[in-house]
């Protein structure tokens, strides 16, 4: 089994309905975007997927959100743009786009700041 990561980052600002603290005020962040996908085996060049390939698949999403209020865009206008939240979306949109590449998705991480992330992963 091989697995490939990704990283790609994004700046938004949000706030945390019904939270009581500083998040339920109007703040931002410069969010890291970790995503692990695993493949059982190589192409004929010995590729699992193209990395420029899931770097694009990503972004694509990604771009909807950049220097944008989180708060105003769906999913988000409903639920909370939580880091657990936007590591759920990006896993599902991004699952949804890779349908016809031989890869399935691990896991996509969500990093806030340097010392603080979420983990969205399905169980098999």
């Amino acid at each position: 089994m091989y697995e490939l990561t990704i990283i790609r980052t994004f700046s938004a600002a949000h706030q945390l309905r019904g939270y009581r603290g500083n998040c339920e005020d109007l703040h931002g962040h410069n969010y890291q975007v970790e995503v692990k996908v695993k493949a059982g085996f190589l192409d004929e060049v010995g590729l699992a997927a193209d990395f420029k390939l899931l770097k694009e698949k990503t972004d694509a999403i990604l771009e909807t959100w950049d220097h944008k209020f989180l708060n105003e865009l769906p999913p988000f206008d409903r639920q909370n743009p939580s880091a657990e939240n936007l590591a759920a979306e990006v896993y599902h949109r991004l699952e949804a786009s890779l349908n016809q590449v031989p890869v399935q998705m691990v896991s996509v991480t969500v990093w806030e700041s340097d010392t603080a992330a979420a983990t969205y992963t399905e169980t098999t």
